[in-house]
């Protein structure tokens, strides 16, 4: 049995995958997320061997960053995007991220099914209504060329967690409390990623965080 997580900002949406995915043998939706820190932590409880995850999930963490997070801490769990982005430049972030899937919001629910049940077997699905040839994937996957490589790759993983959060407003005490940790350290955090950054306020950090997408509103 594959235990799945569905995660996306719209419970509509979520009541309608579980539904879908509740009808496969040998699947099961064992929990839901609205953002990307929920989908995260969700994940680390290490119960969840795929996660099906919209791209956009305001406000936090875009869903590409929550991607590379969630391959490079749990590589063993799968990721399919469902998205309404059909760019390749999307799709190209998404499995260079760690994703193993792409299916598109407008496309049938045959889509999700096929997508599912192929990740499973150890190969890759994009959705055949995104246009992008499948020789493509393999250039994505081989050497992350055909993406840009972000100035932020070097924050560590506890970093990454923070920086969002500290771009969207979040005091150091809210922040704290979100990741179970102490005020000190958040602070420490946020002088380590502006100076990796070389960002001179919380002004160039909001629009850092906008320009490389890691966040959205």
């Amino acid at each position: 049995m594959y235990n799945i997580l569905v995660a996306d900002d719209h419970a509509v949406v979520r009541s309608g995958l579980t539904y879908l995915i509740n009808q496969l043998p040998g699947f099961t939706v064992v929990d839901e997320a609205d953002n990307g820190n929920n989908t995260f932590s969700r994940v680390s409880q290490g119960d969840i061997n795929i996660v099906v995850m919209d791209l956009s999930m305001p406000p936090g963490e875009n869903g590409l960053e929550t991607t590379k997070r969630i391959h490079l801490e749990f590589p063993r769990v799968l990721i399919l995007i469902l998205s309404m982005h059909g760019e390749e430049e999307y799709v190209d972030r998404a499995i260079n991220n760690g994703a193993v899937g792409y299916v598109l919001k407008s496309s049938p629910d045959t889509e999700i099914i096929n997508a599912i049940t192929t990740i499973t077997t150890g190969k890759q699905y994009v959705d055949e209504n995104v246009i992008l040839l499948k020789s493509d994937i393999k250039e994505i996957t081989a050497d992350g060329s055909s993406t840009n490589l972000w100035g932020h790759n070097h924050l560590t993983k506890r970093e990454r967690e923070v920086m969002p959060l500290i771009a969207l407003g979040y005091s150091n005490k809210e922040i704290a409390t979100n990741l179970h940790i102490s005020t000190k350290t958040v602070e420490a955090h946020k002088a380590s990623i502006m100076r990796k950054l070389a960002l001179k306020s919380h002004v160039d950090l909001v629009r850092y965080a906008i320009h490389h997408k890691l966040i959205e509103f």
